[in-house]
């Protein structure tokens, strides 16, 4: 009997909570028991290995992105297994942090800290508190001068210190925490120093020297993300005026087609090559928009993340391959991401088309797993766009099964039309419950809760 009560084991998925059911399955056969706890395999297919080098405690690709998971999995099902599945990874996560280095959000301390607190909250264990704040304590031990404030690095990105900032904003709120926010105050006032917050000039493998980058996780539009965030936190307009200058930089660069715009991966040889998903394309350039929008409530924000939203819909895709949306899975630069953006504007807007494109992204990512073993459900995919041979399936969270399952239950969580809590990454603005404001209004007058 399957853990879905209304399928067998080995029926074929057909809806977003079967199909995570079933990445879930896959997942907890690449699991490694020690006397730490529990942690992943990357990839325990023996079809192909890893898309990425092994960090088995990483938010993006380890255990701390897949007890995420597995928290979302038991709020969905109701089945308390998956609880201890996520209780073991965070016990191995409590255990295990001290032997990381890095402290940034999707591959160091700083995402470990995010995965403890949730753990922590959803489970009831003061253990995994402690050990976040703990690990958060080593992540302002690190702090050091950089440029005329502090930091951890020259990064201003998502992917360096403005990752770092927002998994400290969250944990300083989490765990009652103030000095933690205190620090990442003073880390975002060196950002918003910046002319052009975010702007990386070849610092990204393979981009030629003099590239700008524009997008998400390693650019101006995910840093404008953060100083948006700061601003809504403290109120001190520098940091709003930062984001601006961002944000205007990120406008001046996109292409604007009627109702719809894309934006350049990089500047300026990049300029006709247009990312569709969140690290660097429209997925993620959209979360920025609506940060602005969030903490402002200027109307002209807002009708970016819609002409971004629209410029995907329009594009043919997922049935569509193109130089910026290939064949990818995952959170980071495919399908999953997308879902997670459309699942998010239909939470805010409840508009339906957002709503009806999620269900497509949904199908086509359900059609694409592959569950030949029996094992459960895994995505092949090409994660390396330049690599379109080097096929994997992994198990993580931004590049792997876990990602894909959770943004398949977020969907599932829209469509039961319920109050389900999401967990949503610090650099996710869209609401937590994935119900628009006339549905819970709705629900509330008819006596729902």
């Amino acid at each position: 009997m399957g853990l879905d009560p209304t399928r067998s084991s080995s029926a074929r998925a057909e809806t977003p909570l079967t199909a995570a059911i079933m990445a879930g399955r896959w997942i907890r056969s690449a699991a490694v028991d020690d006397e730490r706890g529990r942690h992943w395999r990357a990839n325990p297919d023996a079809r192909g290995r890893s898309a990425l080098s092994p960090e088995p405690g990483s938010l993006y690709a380890g255990a701390a992105g897949i007890v995420l998971f597995f928290l979302e999995l038991a709020a969905a099902t109701g089945h308390e297994a998956y609880l201890e599945d996520a209780r073991a990874g965070a016990r191995h996560l409590a255990a295990t942090w001290p032997e990381q280095r890095d402290v940034s959000l999707y591959h160091g301390l700083a995402g470990t800290v995010f995965a403890l607190t949730q753990a922590g909250w959803v489970l009831g264990d003061e253990e995994f508190g402690e050990a976040a704040l703990a690990a958060a304590g080593r992540i302002v031990r690190a702090a050091r001068p950089v440029r005329g404030g502090v930091g951890w690095s020259r990064e201003p990105a998502q992917r360096g210190d403005g990752g770092v900032v927002l998994g400290l904003l969250h944990a300083a709120a989490v765990l009652g925490a103030p000095s933690l926010e205190e620090l990442a105050v003073e880390a975002g006032e060196r950002i918003a120093g910046q002319p052009v917050p975010g702007h990386l000039f070849g610092d990204c493998p393979g981009l030629p020297a003099d590239a700008v980058t524009p997008g998400f996780l390693s650019g101006t539009a995910g840093t404008a993300f953060l100083l948006a965030r700061l601003y809504g936190v403290t109120g001190d307009v520098r940091f709003l005026e930062a984001a601006r200058r961002g944000a205007d930089f990120v406008r001046a660069v996109g292409v604007v087609s009627g109702e719809c715009a894309v934006v350049p991966h990089h500047l300026p040889e990049g300029r006709g090559l247009h990312y569709l998903g969140f690290c660097s394309g429209s997925a993620g350039v959209a979360r920025m928009f609506h940060e602005l929008y969030r903490v402002t409530g200027e109307a002209s924000d807002l009708m970016w993340v819609e002409r971004l939203a629209r410029g995907v819909m329009r594009s043919g895709v997922p049935y569509r391959r193109t130089a910026g949306f290939w064949n990818s899975a995952c959170q980071c630069c495919g399908t999953a991401g997308l879902l997670e953006l459309f699942v998010g504007l239909w939470s805010e807007t409840g508009r339906e088309p957002y709503l009806e494109f999620a269900r497509e992204l949904a199908d086509d990512l359900i059609g694409r797993a592959d569950g030949h073993d029996g094992l459960g459900l895994r995505w092949y995919q090409a994660y390396r766009r330049l690599r379109p041979g080097e096929v994997s399936a992994d198990t993580g969270y931004m590049v792997g099964a876990a990602g894909i399952g959770a943004a398949l239950l977020h969907l599932d969580a829209a469509l039961q039309g319920g109050t389900r809590r999401l967990i949503l990454l610090p650099d996710n603005p869209f609401p937590a419950i994935p119900a628009p404001a006339a549905v819970l209004r709705r629900d509330g007058g008819h006596g729902g809760g």
